[in-house]
């Protein structure tokens, strides 16, 4: 326990100079919708270091008892005007049905915050952001898994929610944040990532980087983790990994290297079960297997 806390530590102090975590986070209620089969809250989180973060949080109607909740990340995708409302409305390459449809149907809340550079955090580009913090010895990546975890410190405040059941799911670089994320905080129980499994290495020799934005660099990382380091993090909790054997953003060589690695950890200490890597035979899309298998994971352990 006392390595993988350290390991942690050197990952979390890889992200550049980060606010600290002394204030709690304050949210404000702008208005609630009645979405029919559920309810929408539109929040303003005031977080320390990042100012007002906008934020839905999605619930089922008639809640008698504290529900589990689903961080849901958006993914990028160049969709920098969508952001938070792809909780609401799907992207072009993700399931019809919105995850606030669908999750909440299952009993779920769900938290999606706009993240830095997108929906109503946007009117830098992406790579100015970047630039920017990087001379200021910050790192953009850093910044948008501080603030997710400030979203977890939110939601564990939250009377209507059972904080000893929380999942991380996103697609893509949503699902890249819901790993990281689940590899840093112990407080997330689930893991389920679509589209997101990017051995770096495999990247750098399949000549691959340009596949992906500048948001997820981070300083010195290949130096002291591979990606299946970082998710060793999250063992022995519940990780499910949905993937698309023809997917040029994550590369083909390395779905077999993370699927491996991962699958010895699990198995070293007995719970082979809790890690799941399925592949299927699309691209960069979520299609209406991977859903099916989302929601059976999440049904089964969250």
């Amino acid at each position: 326990m006392e390595c993988k806390t350290n390991k942690r530590e050197k990952l979390y102090s890889l992200l550049g100079d980060l606010p600290e975590r002394s204030q709690p986070v304050i949210a404000k209620k702008i208005k609630e919708l009645n979405k029919g089969v559920y309810t929408l809250e539109v929040l303003l989180l005031e977080v320390e270091g990042s100012g007002d973060i906008p934020a839905y949080f999605a619930r089922p109607q008639n809640v008698t008892e504290k529900m589990p909740v689903v961080l849901f990340n958006h993914s990028h995708g160049g969709n920098y005007q969508l952001g938070k409302t792809e909780l609401i409305q799907s992207s072009d390459y993700l399931q019809k049905t919105s995850y606030a449809t669908q999750l909440t149907s299952m009993g779920f809340g769900v938290l999606c915050l706009d993240m830095l550079g997108f929906g109503e955090r946007r009117g830098k580009a992406e790579s100015e952001i970047f630039k920017e913090l990087l001379w200021k010895g910050q790192v953009m990546w850093g910044r948008m898994i501080y603030d997710n975890i400030r979203a977890l410190d939110y939601v564990m405040t939250r009377d209507d929610v059972d904080s000893s059941r929380i999942a991380a799911l996103g697609m893509s670089m949503g699902g890249l944040m819901a790993w990281w994320l689940s590899a840093l905080d112990e407080r997330v129980k689930v893991c389920v990532d679509i589209a997101a499994q990017v051995d770096a290495e495999t990247l750098v020799a399949n000549r691959g980087l340009d596949h992906h934005g500048f948001y997820s660099y981070v300083p010195s990382l290949l130096k002291y983790f591979r990606t299946s380091d970082i998710q060793r993090l999250i063992v022995p909790r519940h990780h499910l990994s949905v993937v698309g054997n023809d997917d040029k953003l994550t590369p083909f060589e390395g779905l077999g290297i993370i699927d491996e690695e991962l699958k010895d950890e699990y198995e070293k200490i007995g719970v082979p079960e809790n890690w799941k890597m399925v592949r299927y035979e699309c691209g960069h899309i979520e299609t209406a297997g991977m859903r099916a298998e989302v929601c059976s994971f999440l049904q089964n352990y969250l």
